[in-house]
């Protein structure tokens, strides 16, 4: 279960260029419970807002703001804004409509009413994981899983895993077990919630591990499809250990690149062997200025 809302709700907000949003999303997420993101075209800004408890995680956010300033050269001012808990979930629900994306529906707890014929659905409680399935990333991701699927994978890990969104999409249309690790304990908690709310508890295994560094992680693989949908410079840093724990013949997704960053990411995996998948899976998608990432093993 998710932890109770306080009565009143912080919402932290950052206005940085695009080659920064990606980073400072990333911050935004240390210490935030929900994280969401458009891009305000009158201004060529991307504006980033995450909502937390008054105060909560507050070492964490400055140090994750400090790193990503760090990292992008860009100073963001954050605008910090006290909101009513209550007035904040009547937006979220009204602004997380059922997103539909290749065969998967995408919908909030709060949405009654039939499925859509023909769709897997996956349910995500919209409290804790506003904007899932609207990002161009996890939209990425999910159209990749489409292409891979007639490969049928048997290994399976969704690294840094968030609302779980990535690990149920693979679980529910491949039929597998799926092993999902975060480094973040409430993602890590959100991710469960979500798979036993999708009757998934069974078959995904959430794990709160640091990446690669986890026995656990590692001793799970070779993998056949892995997802890795997180920031460009640590996808770049770990490339040479999912290299490693890449079956041969294996598939990685990688995704949270900005188009612009898509080519250095490459570059990073093509030099521990990787290269992007052929012309049967096509090896970028673009949505939105997010780029997602095929990469294969030879056999």
């Amino acid at each position: 279960m998710t932890a109770p809302l306080a009565p009143v709700l912080q919402a932290v907000t950052l206005r940085v260029p695009a080659q920064a949003a990606a980073a400072f999303a990333a911050a935004l997420d240390e210490a935030c419970r929900s994280v969401s993101s458009f891009h305000d075209e009158a201004a060529d800004e991307w504006v980033i807002e995450g909502i937390r408890a008054p105060g909560e995680a507050e070492p964490e956010l400055a140090v994750a703001l400090a790193l990503a300033e760090a990292a992008t050269g860009v100073a963001a001012a954050a605008q910090i804004t006290v909101i009513p808990a209550e007035g904040w979930l009547a937006r979220s629900y009204a602004g997380f409509a059922e997103q539909h994306v290749g065969r998967f529906a995408i919908r909030g707890t709060h949405i009654t009413g039939p499925r859509a014929a023909g769709r897997i659905t996956l349910i995500l409680d919209a409290a804790a994981a506003f904007g899932s399935g609207e990002h161009g990333s996890t939209r990425g991701c999910l159209r990749a899983l489409e292409r891979v699927a007639h490969r049928r994978p048997r290994r399976i890990l969704d690294l840094g895993t968030g609302s779980g969104i990535l690990a149920m999409a693979a679980a529910q249309r491949l039929g597998r077990r799926v092993l999902a690790s975060d480094i973040d304990p409430w993602s890590v908690r959100t991710a469960r919630a979500n798979a036993a709310q999708n009757g998934l508890a069974r078959r995904i295994r959430v794990l709160r591990a640091e990446g690669w560094h986890s026995p656990r992680v590692r001793g799970g693989g070779p993998y056949d499809l892995i997802f890795a949908n997180i920031l460009a410079r640590p996808l770049c840093h770990m490339a040479a250990a999912l290299s490693r724990h890449l079956a041969p013949g294996g598939v990685a997704i990688l995704a949270g690149l900005l188009d612009t960053q898509a080519r250095w990411v490459l570059a990073a995996h093509r030099r521990h062997g990787l290269s992007l998948a052929g012309l049967s899976l096509g090896g970028r998608i673009a949505e939105d200025r997010w780029t997602t990432l095929l990469l294969r093993r030879p056999a």
